[in-house]
């Protein structure tokens, strides 16, 4: 529950904010396009620094490096809460990321070393999946109650006491795991972060500046370069922090690939609808994340059900249906304009949206880790998370440099018609996982299943 409830906060405090985006923009006369930065800044050092954070899990103690990254992420959330400027809230958020960075992995190694493959480990991964999704959700709701009743900085300030809370809990109740000897690659940390920031960085500025613009360009060129760097980097490290080994399983492979382009369309889901019922239907924060409601109820009640569906049913078919679910609802979803009823074209695909999400999560997040070798497990759960947060990040500056080149002249109606924009290529990415699920993963299975005749 401890591992659980801490891994929660750091999902829901992925989500917290877009509820509270259009106040973040009245508040600090973001542009659009900055306002993805708040999100970004997260996201990117999140995800580039998860390796590494999975690396300080295996030298020197899951649970010691548990303890030290809640400390982190609790004083980065007070200090987004009370970020005075612009660079103050991003660099606050950057911070958070730290935390995150640190906390997941070990949060995910932990619970795969105190559960063995079978049906212990596939209950473990159905809380964790259900987690990931209803955090996502959830901070939703809770960022658009408190942005409400009291201000959107509110949200960061209840991961204090809750960090505190999970700090006792967790020197009391976590073991501590053993040590490994090693060091760290730094190198590769580096070239992973600042490559794929670069990437985001010239995606972000074609919105602004278009595609062939010297300043869209030349970052892009750049991370592309620095990540080629990376491979390179990890091919020849004694200890890498992504052993290329973990590749080796196609399972594996389609997991990684299906998480990053689900996670992506999933980020641009929350990004954009959050700001569509707000500017479109003029609900307040609370009524947005309410609206989110349909969707959340119905991932809770499927996700809980997962392990024993797992039980019956092949793990790949159960992700592929899940991921199958998703895109028909975000297909129906991307329809969206100006005057789309709520009911028929904004609850009743989250319906279909929040049941993929529970059943697509734990089997995704068990084919990610399925077969990692024990010397490996940091490192393999924090390549799991370093593609969901690399992807969401990637993604969310496609979508948005997407929606940017829709322009009307009202402001409701750039909001309608921009998101229907991103929605739309959010469906797209959820068509692209479909196909790495059934190509990749369910392949892979059925010839494993069969060599164990």
């Amino acid at each position: 529950m401890i591992i659980c409830v801490s891994y929660f906060m750091v999902i829901l405090d992925n989500s917290i904010v877009f509820t509270g985006l259009p106040q973040i923009r009245s508040d600090m006369g973001f542009s659009e396009t900055g306002l993805s930065w708040i999100t970004n800044a997260y996201v990117l050092v999140f995800g580039g620094l998860l390796l590494l954070g999975a690396r300080a899990g295996d030298l020197f103690g899951h649970r010691r490096v548990f303890l030290f990254s809640l400390v982190v992420f609790s004083l980065a959330s007070f200090l987004v809460g009370a970020a005075p400027s612009q660079w103050c809230l991003i660099g606050a958020r950057a911070l958070q990321g730290v935390g995150a960075a640190v906390l997941a992995p070990s949060a995910l190694s932990l619970l795969t070393r105190s559960f063995t493959e079978g049906r212990a480990r596939n209950r473990a991964m159905a809380a964790y999946g259900a987690v990931a999704g209803l955090g996502a959700a959830f901070g939703l709701v809770v960022g658009g109650l408190v942005a409400d009743l009291i201000s959107w900085r509110a949200g960061f300030f209840l991961n204090v006491p809750v960090g505190i809370a999970m700090v006792v809990l967790a020197v009391r109740f976590l073991p501590e795991t053993e040590r490994q000897d090693g060091r760290f690659d730094i190198a590769g940390a580096l070239l992973a972060t600042a490559g794929s920031t670069a990437v985001v960085f010239g995606i972000v500025n074609a919105a602004d500046l278009g595609w062939t613009a010297p300043a869209t360009l030349m970052p892009l060129m750049a991370g592309a370069g620095l990540l080629g760097a990376f491979v390179a980097v990890e091919r020849r490290a004694v200890q890498p922090i992504v052993p290329l080994r973990l590749f080796a399983s196609r399972e594996r492979s389609g997991a990684y690939l299906t998480r990053m382009l689900y996670m992506g369309a999933m980020i641009g889901f929350f990004f954009f609808t959050a700001q569509y019922v707000q500017s479109v239907y003029h609900w307040t924060p609370s009524q947005a994340g309410l609206a989110f409601l349909p969707m959340t109820l119905v991932n809770f009640v499927l996700a809980v059900q997962v392990p024993r569906l797992l039980e019956r049913v092949s793990r790949p078919k159960v992700l592929l249906t899940g991921v199958c679910l998703t895109t028909a609802g975000m297909v129906w979803l991307s329809r969206l304009d100006l005057h789309t009823p709520y009911l028929t074209g904004v609850a009743l695909p989250m319906v279909l949206i929040g049941a993929g999400q529970g059943l697509a999560l734990a089997p995704m997040t068990s084919s990610g880790v399925d077969g990692v070798a024990p010397a490996d497990a940091g490192a393999g759960s924090g390549l799991v998370n370093t593609v969901h947060q690399i992807g969401s990040a990637l993604s969310l500056s496609i979508l948005t440099a997407a929606a940017a080149t829709v322009s009307t002249d009202d402001e409701a109606a750039d909001i309608a018609a921009r998101s229907g924009a991103a929605l739309t290529g959010s469906a797209v990415l959820l068509a692209l996982a479909v196909l790495a699920v059934g190509i990749l993963i369910v392949p892979s299975r059925a010839t494993r299943n069969e060599r164990s005749l």
